[in-house]
């Protein structure tokens, strides 16, 4: 059975009331890939953004698998410690990680979230020599459009991403960088500039999918 992991930051865990792109991701594969496969990490729950905590599902197919290692307000910083016993107890296959937003907003630079990405992936890899991995650009958000350091920072980051992506890349344990959602409008697929709503998580989830069928052969190209 592949095991896949979702990493990510809000937008990765979803808050209630939202399906995220996880469950749009589960459902393509459903369709798509001709395996068994499965969603796996830690933690299961949504956010609830007015009690300000993790809560659980209350609108999920029962078959779907809540399984994933996402936090609201959780980067690379955050992640890189947490990434490997992630991966050895929940014997993850796969990574499917959307992260950055959150480091750049306010935790560190370009560079530094860099070097973040680098410990990640060695202890991702420490965990299982032949995990793969699909590394999601920055999607900028609606702060983008006014806060012009911010903008760069995260177009520098992006750079810096595709650069270490190829650098680390390895027959072994192949890293593929997705392209970014295209086309991603933010009156249209977030509902607040930056959290995805469904068309925005249908976007995500077909650039996870469109690199790995590129990339890998595996499942094919998404369909809404």
């Amino acid at each position: 059975m592949l095991r896949f992991m979702p990493v990510g930051d809000s937008m990765t865990i979803g808050s209630a009331g939202e399906h995220t792109w996880r469950y749009r991701m589960w459902q393509h594969l459903c369709a798509a890939y001709g395996g068994p496969f499965t969603l796996v990490g830690p933690r299961e729950t949504l956010y609830d953004k007015a009690a300000d905590e993790p809560t659980s599902y209350d609108y999920a197919e029962p078959e779907f698998p809540r399984a994933h290692l996402a936090g609201w307000g959780e980067g690379w910083l955050h992640m890189a410690p947490l990434i490997g016993e992630a991966v050895r107890a929940h014997r993850a296959d796969v990574l499917l990680v959307s992260l950055g937003l959150i480091d750049l907003g306010f935790y560190t630079n370009a560079e530094q979230t860099t070097d973040n990405v680098r410990a990640f992936v060695a202890a991702a890899r420490a965990a299982n020599p032949g995990i793969r991995m699909v590394l999601l650009p920055v999607v900028p958000n609606i702060r983008a459009l006014t806060d012009a350091p911010f903008a760069a920072q995260v177009a520098l980051f992006n750079d810096l991403l595709a650069k270490t992506s190829a650098d680390l890349d390895e027959p072994r344990s192949p890293i593929l960088l997705a392209s970014p959602p295209s086309p991603y409008d933010l009156d249209r697929d977030t509902y607040d500039g930056t959290h995805p709503g469904p068309s925005g998580e249908h976007r995500i989830a077909a650039a996870f999918a469109g690199a790995m069928h590129q990339g890998w052969g595996l499942g094919a190209a998404y369909r809404d």
